[in-house]
């Protein structure tokens, strides 16, 4: 542990004033990355554990029992589906529903990449800060090169370059896990994101099967069957008004020709 701590402490020493920044960025990072990783985790436990109540009563269809329960429950997964017992109250088309479940998704979504982004710009950051470092560590070691005396210049310049490069060396040691963590992160939080699709397709699903939800397609087909067969029916009701007249007439045209 000491070897290991006297080494960090060479390494800022010989590093230059750039290591300190690079590890600031580094620090800010870990603590997104822990703050981010935890809170995703508990929420899809907690999304896991809502939903799976939630399976007893959408099976049962008793929409006032899901009503309360999305009243109760602040999940995010609840949260959709309360949105789509909202819209319920006004309409039972399938794709009225839908337009009020992807509303909910979208309003959720954002607190599930909130600060996650970050990570990737702060790796950016500390690699440009080590790049940066050594180009100000090059520069620094040719001027000083180029006022020393001869026999110094060469263990002067391998002691700069040296310098330089453990300033690249950090910021990709920083940016290389903040990488990765991004990664991770934005495949946790896109699994969530579809784990709440998943539910939301499932409820609508089911209460269209149970016919608590109509798939607007029907009404159409329905209203154009209705009326192709009331087309004839008002074609006969509508025939025998005209043989009525058309009867009315030919006598009285007969009987001027006979006069």
């Amino acid at each position: 542990m000491e070897a290991a701590y006297s080494i960090v402490v060479k390494f800022f020493q010989e590093g230059g004033f750039f290591l300190y920044p690079i590890a600031l960025v580094f620090i800010l990072g870990i603590i997104i990355s822990v703050e981010r990783w935890l809170f995703l985790t508990r929420e899809s436990i907690r999304n896991a554990k809502a939903f799976d109540n939630f399976l007893p009563l959408l099976r049962t269809t008793d929409v006032e029992k899901m009503y309360m329960y999305t009243r109760e429950n602040r999940a995010p997964v609840i949260r959709v589906i309360g949105c789509a017992l909202d819209i319920m109250k006004v309409t039972r088309h399938r794709a009225d529903i839908e337009h009020s479940m992807h509303e909910g998704i979208l309003e959720a979504a954002p607190k599930f990449e909130s600060r996650t982004n970050y990570l990737s710009v702060l790796a950016n950051v500390a690699t440009l800060l080590g790049l940066l470092g050594t180009i100000i560590g090059l520069i620094g070691a040719f001027t000083a090169v180029a006022n020393a005396d001869p026999a110094e210049k060469s263990a002067l310049l391998s002691q700069s370059i040296s310098v330089a490069m453990n300033t690249t060396a950090f910021g990709l040691m920083a940016a290389i896990p903040l990488l990765v963590t991004h990664a991770i992160l934005q495949n946790k939080m896109a699994k969530i994101v579809k784990s709440i699709e998943m539910a939301a397709v499932k409820f609508l699903n089911i209460m269209t099967y149970h016919q608590l939800v109509h798939a607007g397609a029907y009404a159409p087909v329905q209203q154009t069957a209705q009326s192709s067969s009331q087309q004839p029916v008002q074609q006969s009701l509508q025939q025998p008004a005209a043989e009525k007249e058309s009867a009315s007439v030919m006598p009285t045209d007969t009987a001027i020709t006979l006069g």
